[in-house]
């Protein structure tokens, strides 16, 4: 069994948007040689570091890899906001997929990372081999996803909640002000101890000239409000087409309490799906943050099953 490191290492890889090119940070625990790996990708004002108490029980089996999605953390800023969507998204996690070369992948999408992961899981061979690997596969499918609060159909209500608070500036004098409103708009998480609290801030808010801000891009909030007429059918359109098409064990889990994944949109996945399963998370909204070992132990005895 690996040596489970304490903290990750932190690397880059260089992805390309028609606007050029930009790097992607990403957060890497367990062995690098292992070629079993996990790749967690977070939510929409989120990092990578999200991911820590995950990847320390779960090092021990995987290369658990953790990007912080471009725009947010430690990787650059887009020189063109319109393309902080979900196309580039799963554009930069095909060339860190090519980077980290697997032979194994299993899929951890909270929110957004799950949008990301149905839609590269969607895609023809994304999570059943098109052809033989001897033939000259370029890259494994997904074999197992993780899709966190999430679905084809995003509630209005929720959407908005997270629109509103994503999008204000805001600046703090003091790190504590910054955690103390992180645990204001991130409520819906749940129960958590003021150290999980601390640590849900740690990543997110960055000290700049003796004030802390919010640690991305504001400009990726701007697509949010500025889809053309019609544009969201499509893209729940879409959204379903490629949830329907993954070939691989699906775990649904929900908050039970959830503003963003309706109950009836559940039970139309699971309907759509038979290869997905469902998993509710009592006394939490939008999302679960998998920081409590009991929800960790959801997320392990998933992804170690062997079918």
């Amino acid at each position: 069994m690996n040596t489970v490191a304490s903290e990750p290492r932190l690397s880059h890889v260089a992805c390309l948007s028609p606007a050029g090119l930009h790097r992607m940070a990403y957060w890497e625990w367990g062995d690098p040689d292992d070629d079993r790996v996990l790749l967690c990708v977070h939510g929409l004002t989120r990092t990578g570091r999200d991911f820590d108490a995950v990847a320390r029980r779960l090092s021990a089996h995987y290369r658990v890899v953790c990007p912080d999605v471009v725009g947010r953390g430690q990787s650059d800023w887009l020189a063109e906001p319109a393309y902080y969507a979900v196309p580039q998204y799963v554009a930069d996690m095909t060339t860190l997929i090519a980077r980290l070369a697997p032979r194994e992948l299993h899929w951890f999408g909270t929110s957004m990372g799950g949008l990301i992961g149905m839609t590269l899981g969607g895609l023809p061979g994304a999570t059943a081999p098109s052809r033989d690997a001897a033939d000259g596969r370029l890259q494994p499918p997904i074999t197992r996803m993780l899709l966190n609060d999430i679905g084809p159909v995003i509630d209005p209500a929720g959407m908005m909640r997270i629109a509103s608070y994503a999008s204000e500036p805001t600046v703090f004098a003091s790190f504590d002000d910054a955690v103390a409103y992180v645990r204001r708009v991130a409520a819906t998480f749940g129960v958590h101890s003021d150290a999980q609290w601390r640590a849900l801030a740690e990543h997110t808010m960055v000290e700049r000239d003796g004030q802390w801000v919010k640690h991305y891009d504001p400009a990726l909030t701007g697509p949010l409000g500025n889809l053309p007429p019609g544009a969201a059918a499509a893209a729940e359109a879409l959204l379903w087409r490629a949830f329907e098409g993954l070939r691989c064990p699906t775990l649904l889990v929900r908050g039970a309490q959830s503003d963003l994944l309706h109950p009836s949109t559940l039970a139309d996945m699971l309907a759509r799906n038979p290869l997905a399963q469902a998993h509710e998370i009592p006394g939490v909204g939008h999302a679960p943050t998998f920081l409590d070992p009991a929800q960790i132990d959801v997320a392990e005895v998933f992804f170690l099953a062997r079918d």
